[in-house]
């Protein structure tokens, strides 16, 4: 009986010590945002109105119907007028770029929002850094971007430095994914985070419309972020990763192939997008969900969509009528989450997500103003519509942010945030918060000054792109 005693006692012990082991393990793990800073370019490289217009108008191989589409796909984009673009774009080389106006690009745009992070972040020098990651999509030098970084700041010898590329408009949840599993094998570790994207090289000078649309989309930004595991600075996190799920559906051939880079008939490099874009967004998109949304929800809003959809199954059996597509059977997310940053990507991927989950303007304000604002900026887009959030005061304590978006490949990934305090910086939006938000229904200043191009007398003369004359 002895024997027993002691060998149950000894089981429980090590049951016991294996559970403490768990749980201290798992509170080293986790993942706190310190501080993050979006780029700001100088006006410089300001995208007016006209001087788009000016960018479209030196492609001589523009037709009418190629200007048109253009000029419509511009005018219901969501963009505004004070957008960036590369400087070798905006003075008029966008089909002789060099490897000096790539290296420019990045230098100016990953220099500059890692100085003003140091600059905040002042309780953790550059010596003090464990883990690097950037990711630049279209751009992959040799030394990488992160050796760059690494011999620009001085950085420790034995800092985990990697490069990530071709991952697409999601790629800074990609990173950051990098980071957390990183966390797991190195203890009180800083890690630093860089996402923007290489437009220099990349401006499509063909005719396809299918490849037109990145040139009315992307522009210029980049933001760098300040992440820690240790417990010591909990203090000063803004934010604190809960659940971070990616799917990747690249297994299907027009999902692999619905947003790629290649080329057109004539040589013309560029970004092709599909019309299966939508569809592999949405089937993405749901399987995304489908592991994420029992991780986040209460059980009594599980318990109801789960009885709500066995109820309109066996009706529709009944009936044999198919199911009403008006969502109100679907899951409400805004039961485990209070407030959205979709991938400012364009106003077609927000306005569909944003009803597929039944969210209403303001839910999806933060994307749209960031979109009116800066444009696609890539990766980069989440950190400036969470940008907007913060300048608007909406992040209190206790807040849970879902951070939803796509990458090329065909990828999709969320990220849960927690809010760790009150946040209230105006950061990147100082100069203009207060001018927002926006009636984007209003009539847009590109109709204004180029509405003319819609006229039906147009199309019964010669139209020569050489005599269009931007003042």
């Amino acid at each position: 009986m002895g024997i027993l005693m002691a060998t149950c006692l000894l089981a429980l012990f090590y049951g016991f010590s294996c559970l403490c082991k768990l749980l201290l393990r798992r509170r080293d793990q986790a993942c706190y945002l310190l501080a993050y800073e979006c780029h700001m370019p100088p006006d410089d490289m300001k995208l007016s109105a006209d001087s788009c217009v000016k960018i479209v108008s030196r492609n001589r191989n523009l037709g009418l119907e190629e200007f048109r589409f253009l000029l419509k796909t511009i005018t219901h984009s969501g963009i505004g007028q004070e957008t960036y673009c590369a400087r070798n774009i905006i003075q008029g080389r966008e089909e002789t770029a060099t490897r000096e106006d790539e290296l420019a690009e990045m230098d100016g745009i990953i220099f500059d929002a890692l100085d003003k992070l140091f600059a905040r972040a002042t309780s953790i020098s550059r010596s003090q850094i464990d883990i690097l990651v950037v990711n630049v999509s279209m751009f992959s030098p040799a030394p990488s971007l992160s050796s760059r970084i690494v011999n620009r700041y001085k950085m420790r010898d034995d800092i985990k430095s990697f490069n990530l590329s071709g991952m697409g408009c999601s790629a800074s949840l990609i990173a950051i994914d990098v980071v957390q599993n990183l966390f797991k094998s190195h203890k009180n570790a800083n890690a630093i985070v860089v996402s923007t994207e290489s437009l220099a090289p990349h401006w499509y000078c063909g005719v396809e419309k299918s490849m037109m649309l990145t040139n009315c989309l992307f522009r210029s930004g980049g933001c760098a972020m300040l992440l820690t595991n240790k417990r010591s600075l909990k203090h000063q996190a803004k934010l604190k990763l809960n659940h971070l799920v990616r799917m990747h559906t690249g297994s299907n051939d027009e999902a692999y192939n619905c947003c790629i880079q290649t080329e057109d008939e004539s040589g013309n490099r560029g970004f092709r997008l599909t019309k299966y874009l939508v569809k592999a967004a949405t089937k993405g998109f749901t399987k995304n969900l489908q592991v994420l949304a029992p991780k986040i929800l209460p059980l009594r809003e599980i318990l109801r969509y789960l009885v709500a959809s066995r109820l309109n199954n066996i009706r529709t059996s009944i009936t044999s009528q198919k199911p009403k597509a008006d969502g109100r059977l679907g899951l409400n997310l805004k039961t485990g989450i209070e407030h959205f940053c979709i991938h400012p990507g364009g106003r077609a991927i927000i306005d569909g997500i944003g009803k597929s989950l039944g969210l209403s303007d303001f839910d999806v304000e933060p994307s749209r103003m960031a979109l009116h604002r800066f444009g696609n900026t890539s990766g980069a887009g989440f950190w400036y519509a969470l940008g907007y959030m913060e300048a608007k005061k909406r992040l209190k304590k206790g807040n849970r942010i879902l951070m939803s978006g796509f990458g090329a490949g065909f990828k999709c990934n969320n990220i849960v945030w927690e809010v760790m305090k009150d946040l209230d910086d105006v950061n990147v939006w100082k100069d203009c918060i207060d001018s927002y938000p926006r009636d984007l229904n209003k009539v847009n200043p590109f109709m204004e000054k180029y509405g003319w191009i819609h006229d039906d007398y147009i199309g019964f003369v010669r139209f020569d792109m050489s005599l269009l004359v931007i003042e």
